[in-house]
């Protein structure tokens, strides 16, 4: 894939990036509950004249989730309508993956350590899921879940790197996970930056999809899932 719009918006944070030949260029801002008021904007700064056929673009790869269930809707109708627009996949990536990608490149993890990535759920419930890097690859060992602090288990599984927004419920978390845990970094958010390495992967794995199945992704059992089009207004 020669060229690729990566974007990110299921936390505070609002990211976007394009890949090019020349490398990649990113807009990343934290704006909670402003990410449709910059999106754009943003767009309008790395492509100046909005058409991503002209300059290139193959594909864009979105964050599906877990995470805010407005800024999932948002990155997913922001992928939806440019991959509709210009004829192009999207390759949706998951977020707690896109964190663990980050904690490798800002060395906040290393290859061998595992990483707990966690993400506040809100009403006393954090995300949360575990990976691995295989050739510098962030890899899920589990699909995303949620649970209260106080539920959150790993088996099996030692030196692991816990970050994101979740890890403020470490109080609560149990004694044995803590004695798993080697390092803490709960700043940590999602950045596009970290998403062309995982978009690859995911092209490579058959992965990609068209613009009608374009879905964000929420982990409670409780949420009904809908396409886009089945919908209500956008928050």
């Amino acid at each position: 894939m020669d060229s690729m719009l990566c974007v990110e918006t299921a936390t505070e944070a609002c990211s976007l990036a394009l890949v090019t030949a020349a490398g990649i260029v990113e807009q990343h801002k934290v704006v909670p509950r402003r990410h449709n008021v910059h999106l754009f904007a943003m767009l309008e700064e790395l492509l100046p004249e909005g058409n991503l056929r002209a300059a290139g673009v193959d594909a864009i790869a979105y964050g599906c989730g877990p995470g805010s269930f407005t800024g999932l809707r948002i990155a997913a109708s922001f992928a939806q309508g440019l991959a509709f627009s210009s004829a192009i996949p999207a390759i949706p990536l998951e977020t707690l993956g896109i964190m663990a990608q980050g904690a490798l490149r800002e060395g906040l993890a290393q290859p061998g350590e595992a990483v707990l990535v966690t993400l506040d759920a809100r009403i006393n419930e954090l995300y949360a899921g575990l990976y691995e890097f295989r050739e510098g690859v962030a890899v899920a060992l589990s699909a995303p879940w949620v649970c209260a602090p106080g539920e959150l288990a790993l088996h099996d599984v030692h030196n692991v790197v816990a970050v994101g927004s979740g890890c403020r419920y470490r109080p609560d978390f149990p004694p044995e996970l803590l004695g798993q845990v080697t390092a803490w970094h709960e700043q940590l958010l999602p950045r596009a930056i970290d998403m062309p390495v995982l978009a690859q992967a995911a092209l490579e794995n058959g992965l990609a999809v068209s613009s009608d199945a374009i879905l964000p992704v929420y982990v409670q059992e409780e949420i009904s899932w809908k396409k886009l089009a089945e919908q209500g207004p956008q928050a």
